[in-house]
């Protein structure tokens, strides 16, 4: 058997439906062995989109998604998307090709240390030199892919490898789960103790929250013991929008009402929150808190993150342990909820007010808030799949766009890519088929990868991307006026007809000129056999607007 046979073989062996990237000549074996499989190579217009693909399909599956590149430009055009699944974890296999082993050791054409190159950004990164090995490096990454915490992992065949003859005995290895290991019981009980000797206690639900079925026993704990939580930008949707327990998001810099709240807590129980979503610095800022640390790993070291106990362990288990121990020692009683959420209803009406203050706002450029209001309310449904790209609009979606459902609305908070959600849209339609997918853009970011608008539309993919337009870099400039007393450098730049650009790649398109087209546009765009693009101008004037609001908001409780 042909060893590139036999790498294929075993990407079918680990449920690989889509393989997203750009084929060279290093890795034609490969591709000519998946022409009999029933995997689906999607070919893309840039090796960095297609890395987004696979980041947005497998941090919403759950399996890795799958990307492939050449050696050279093709592995380096990889690694802002592999970095950006790693960080994000999402998990997610990369496939690279490289020079024959016979031209390795020296200056030859093309040939760099790609390895070298992706291991400070991936999990683990490995060269198959002995085609009899396929079956082990592949096996592994996979398992280390999607193994908690997920993240990216990298397989390079070298041209020459690919091309080796295996021995038909060589099979691709079982796939076993692996189950995660249980938290400490002394370690659950102690969090118990805290949790039950608290006067005003939060949840913080991070991105861990929303994986591996931690969000069900979430919304459990919260409901048996009547504790508030607020979410990150990448938790959203682990207790729903429309539960009374839900305080919505945390993550601007500046005194929002989600971080006035924090302050007035005694105890904060942080349930899969990774510290590079938002730094405690920034949400922890008095003194005397107490943190239970809910999470797969143990807690980083944190001058601003001081943990009281680590619950570490598999978070659904660990939170069924600590429901159950809440069980044993309140509920006979008649002891449970523990505390009041009603006390908190007084500031989650207040948030819902603040949400729907320009909802009926006719000006023109748009209000962000209410571009949201109108995608939230009138367009998307509960199990709507939204992604935002990187730029200011990121910060109203994340403040604004609340969520019923986990993983349905899908931010880059942790590497922070720009051009992530265009092509993540793509993966995100091919995961979820059935559902509406929409990337939210700015006109920056929108066109780091617009290239491959012309991938949607060969596959016929029902998305819409709305580019929010402002024509300036608009969150660096946002950053500037904040720290430089309102003065920024030169951040402007020219756009496209976004009209004209969509029907160039054969797509839809359309600008809108008033707030009261963009519903109906919304409505046009989803009916369409394809994707379509959006282009409303925002008033950014608004970013400064809320700078200044949150300085003066106080406490509502």
């Amino acid at each position: 058997m042909k060893a590139s046979d036999l790498f294929v073989r075993c990407l079918e062996n680990e449920g690989v439906r889509y393989i997203f990237g750009i084929p060279g000549e290093e890795n034609a074996d490969v591709m000519i062995s998946l022409i009999d499989s029933d995997i689906e190579f999607v070919l893309c217009r840039h090796e960095q989109a297609a890395a987004f693909m696979a980041d947005a399909y497998g941090r919403l599956t759950g399996m890795p998604g799958v990307c492939l590149a050449t050696l050279g430009p093709g592995a380096t055009n990889l690694v802002t998307g592999v970095a950006d699944a790693n960080m994000d974890r999402s998990p997610l296999v990369g496939i690279i090709g490289q020079a024959g082993t016979d031209r390795l050791h020296k200056e030859s054409h093309q040939n760099m240390d790609a390895i070298s190159m992706f291991k400070p950004i991936s999990k683990w990164a490995q060269t198959i030199t002995n085609a009899a090995t396929i079956p082990e490096v592949m096996r592994k990454a996979f398992k280390v892919a999607e193994a908690e915490k997920p993240g990216a992992t990298i397989v390079e065949l070298p041209e020459d490898v690919a091309e080796h003859s295996v021995d038909e005995a060589v099979r691709p290895m079982p796939v076993l789960k692996t189950r995660r290991p249980a938290a400490d019981h002394k370690a659950v009980k102690q969090a118990v103790d805290i949790i039950a000797s608290a006067k005003r206690p939060m949840i913080l639900a991070g991105n861990g929250a929303v994986r591996k079925r931690a969000a069900k026993q979430l919304r459990r704990l919260a409901r048996k013991t009547g504790i508030p939580v607020v979410n990150t930008f990448m938790g959203k949707g682990a207790v729903p929008r429309s539960d009374k327990h839900c305080l919505f998001t945390m993550g601007l810099q500046g005194r929002d009402h989600v971080n006035l709240a924090i302050d007035h807590c005694d105890v904060v129980i942080s349930v899969g929150y990774d510290l590079v979503e938002y730094s405690p610095s920034h949400w922890n800022k008095t003194p005397g808190k107490k943190i239970v640390h809910i999470d797969f790993w143990a807690a980083e070291v944190d001058d601003s993150y001081p943990v009281a106990v680590d619950v570490m362990g598999d978070i659904a288990d660990a939170l069924w342990q600590i429901n159950e121990e809440i069980n044993r020692r309140f509920d006979s009683d008649g002891r449970l909820p523990l505390y009041d959420i009603d006390r908190w209803a007084g500031l989650r009406q207040t948030i819902l007010d603040d949400f729907a203050m320009e909802k009926d706002d006719a000006s023109f450029p748009v209000k962000p808030q209410k571009i949201l209001w109108d995608v939230r309310e009138k367009i998307m449904g509960p199990a709507d799949i939204l992604l935002s790209d990187v730029g200011a609009h990121k910060m109203w979606v994340s403040r604004y766009y609340q969520c019923d459902e986990a993983n349905t609305c899908l931010i880059s908070n942790g590497f922070c890519s720009m051009g992530f959600a265009l092509p993540g849209a793509i993966g995100a339609k091919l995961a979820f088929p059935d559902r509406r997918v929409m990337a939210i853009c700015g006109d920056a970011g929108f066109l780091m990868n617009v290239q491959d608008i012309e991938t949607a539309v060969r596959l016929k993919l029902q998305i819409v991307i709305l580019v929010w337009v402002d024509g300036e870099y608009g969150l660096i400039k946002w950053k500037q006026q904040n720290a430089f007393d309102g003065r920024h450098c030169a951040l402007s730049f020219g756009n496209p007809d976004f009209e004209l650009l969509a029907k160039s790649f054969g797509a839809w398109g359309k600008e809108v000129q008033s707030a009261e087209e963009l519903v109906p546009a919304l409505e046009e765009a989803f009916s369409q056999q394809g994707p379509a693009i959006i282009a409303v101008p925002v008033d950014y004037a608004e970013n400064m607007k809320l700078t200044q609001r949150l300085g003066k908001i106080e406490l509502t409780i």
